[in-house]
């Protein structure tokens, strides 16, 4: 697969896809439940769905998309950790 720029891809298609999936349920999560507990399982799978993207992207050796993802895993975690209090 080439990206936008016509550079090749190094990551799995099927990685994209389940990262892209799961950062959608994570959202549903997070917009739909108030509850602590879908909070913090839906923080989980964002935080997840965002580490693999800093993956696929050092594998691209796309440094500004994964230092951008480095930052959503970071609030990710803070969100998660906020509320498990």
């Amino acid at each position: 697969m080439k990206t936008r720029l016509g550079r090749q891809t190094k990551g799995s298609t099927f990685l994209r896809w389940f990262f892209f999936v799961s950062a959608v349920i994570g959202v549903l999560i997070l917009t739909s439940f108030t509850q602590p507990e879908f909070q913090v399982l839906g923080w989980g799978i964002s935080t997840v769905s965002c580490l693999g993207w800093v993956m696929i992207a050092i594998q691209d050796r796309d440094i500004p998309r994964a230092l951008m993802e480095s930052m959503y895993a970071i609030i990710g975690v803070w969100g998660f950790i906020n509320w498990l209090n």
